[in-house]
């Protein structure tokens, strides 16, 4: 799944240390979300999709391929 959180952190000027104590993780959590090696929670991708004020679709992507498309 791609995210926008990196982008999005950046451009509010915060480091991924400050992200993380905002939105009370760890700054690996924060920085495994951004490399895509970690999918959060639903719980914690609504804590920061309240954190940007934007829906959660607009910050995480999820490819589908093909063999996932209905017919």
């Amino acid at each position: 799944m791609e995210n926008r959180v990196e982008q999005l952190r950046k451009a509010r000027g915060l480091s991924q240390e400050e992200f993380a104590r905002a939105i009370r993780v760890s700054r690996q959590t924060v920085s495994s979300i951004e490399t895509g090696k970690y999918n959060p929670s639903l719980e914690l991708a609504f804590t920061i999709s309240d954190f940007f004020g934007l829906a959660i679709e607009e910050i995480f992507v999820h490819e589908r391929g093909v063999c996932d498309e209905k017919k």
